[in-house]
């Protein structure tokens, strides 16, 4: 996603109240009393946060984290965040947001935490010298396996057909089990929040969608 360098992102985040920037504050939220037996869910690549931002709205009994390497990303989803919860009447306050790369999950958070991890329309990084970038290359399967609870899963959902069938191919040879598989989603009946980048480009093509437990 390209968007234009926002000077004050560093700012506009640090004035966020559910911005959370260390390992040490997230685990303090998440280890709090009232949050033990809530199930956890986070959202690797939100971009403007449409999908985590409406999840956390649709179920608010779960705790909701979205992470997005890109600050001045990070930055305009805080705002449409700010605007949905106007226009809403709603204060999410299951709805936390980070900036990490994907690879440090495992440094941050403590094993077997999350119940599902989202991977929504993840840059597909084409060029196979950019292969261990993609975030369903076996090394980053390694550090997910590492934060999902026992038979966690991974929900994957793209646009991009090259990307959607090494993704089969390479959690396949990781060993996971396939729950469901959907070769064109907007044609199921089956929940589905969609997303600003979905919304445009499902008229383009296809969205491919696989939910993988991780054994």
């Amino acid at each position: 996603m390209r968007v234009r360098f926002n000077p004050n992102a560093k700012d506009e985040l640090a004035n966020f109240d559910r911005f959370i920037d260390s390992k040490e504050k997230i685990n303090e939220i998440l280890n709090k009393k009232e949050n033990k037996d809530r199930k956890i869910y986070i959202e690797i690549g939100m971009g403007k946060g449409d999908f985590i931002t409406s999840m956390a709205h649709l179920k608010p009994d779960g705790i909701y984290i979205g992470v997005e390497l890109v600050e001045s990303i990070l930055a305009l989803g805080i705002k449409k965040l700010k605007r949905f919860e106007k226009q809403n009447s709603v204060y999410l306050d299951n709805l936390y947001l980070m900036s990490f790369d994907a690879k440090d999950i495992a440094d941050i958070f403590s094993y077997n935490v999350f119940e599902k991890i989202y991977l929504n329309f993840s840059d597909p990084w084409p060029k196979s010298r950019h292969e261990k970038r993609r975030l369903t290359y076996k090394g980053f399967l390694e550090e997910y396996k590492k934060v999902l609870k026992k038979d966690g899963i991974i929900e994957f959902k793209t646009d991009n057909r090259e990307l959607f069938e090494y993704s089969l191919v390479s959690m396949q040879n990781f060993g996971v089990e396939f729950l469901n598989v959907y070769l064109d989603l907007h044609k199921t009946n089956v929940f589905n929040v969609v997303t600003e980048y979905e919304a445009k480009f499902s008229e383009k093509g296809p969205i491919y969608k696989l939910v993988a437990k991780v054994k």
